[in-house]
């Protein structure tokens, strides 16, 4: 996973699945984000439905957008 400083690690879940790749997530904190897969959840067909828990990386610049880097079993 990242060790990147800039961004803020945060779990959600999935609420509705998007056109190309994109996600619309809410967060534990109640906010609901739009995020995109993570280029190593493609390569690896990594399958994403509504209700799954994940984790999101934040940019610290915008909060409104965020990657999906793990979903958990």
């Amino acid at each position: 996973m990242s060790d990147k400083k800039d961004v803020i690690r945060v779990e959600g879940t999935i609420t509705e699945v998007l056109p190309n790749a994109l996600f619309r997530v809410r967060l534990d904190n109640g906010k609901e984000i739009l995020a995109y897969l993570s280029g190593k959840m493609r390569i690896h067909y990594i399958r994403i439905v509504p209700g799954d828990r994940v984790i999101v990386e934040l940019p610290v610049y915008d909060l409104s957008k965020g990657r999906i880097v793990y979903r958990y079993k």
